[in-house]
């Protein structure tokens, strides 16, 4: 098989064992963490939610893929994690089955966004929750640290949906007299 050349050449398996081609997020920005529920960055799950909820309808798709390959904070089934997802930090936005981010078994996904964006110590994932902003055009991908709160990425997700937004999509671009 190639090397892909866009995200949306890639595929995951939903945490419902269903496969999910990121071809349906064409033209839009993805937002694709790395998480885990016994992090002590876990409270991001509902910041991400809101963005999920404040974007989407936008056009912002935001993924979550739980790994537990960081001080084994992310264990359980993916059923489990779902549950406790939903419960815990009312997510409703995607999540993949387990997977990891670095090593050997990588993640294709994960391949694919740390080839395209380094960190501060080189492409491996330090730690939960690091985020990757892609672009509309399923290449550009931004890198942001697991610090970083999701809410910080808001203005640059505007910025997308505004260059992204077909004409007559973006109502908060219209003037009305």
């Amino acid at each position: 098989m190639s090397e892909p050349t866009s995200l949306q050449d890639l595929t995951y398996t939903s945490n419902t064992g269903e496969e999910v081609s990121f071809a349906q997020f064409a033209g839009r920005p993805v937002l694709v963490v790395n998480t885990a529920r016994h992090c002590g960055f876990a409270p991001q799950y509902a910041t991400l939610q809101k963005l999920h909820e404040e974007y989407g309808p936008r056009g912002l798709a935001v993924v979550g893929f739980p790994c537990d390959q960081f001080a084994h904070q992310e264990p359980g089934s993916d059923e489990v994690i779902a549950q406790e997802c939903r419960v815990n930090f009312g997510v409703t936005f995607p999540l993949s089955t387990k997977v990891d981010v670095n090593g050997s078994g990588t993640h294709p996904v994960f391949r694919f966004l740390k080839a395209r964006s380094k960190g501060l110590l080189g492409s491996t994932v330090k730690w939960n929750f690091t985020k990757f902003l892609v672009e509309p055009d399923g290449v550009t991908v931004r890198r942001f640290a697991p610090a970083t709160d999701p809410d910080d990425l808001a203005p640059i997700v505007e910025e997308l949906l505004a260059r992204s937004a077909q004409p007559g999509e973006d109502d908060s671009t219209t003037s009305t007299s």
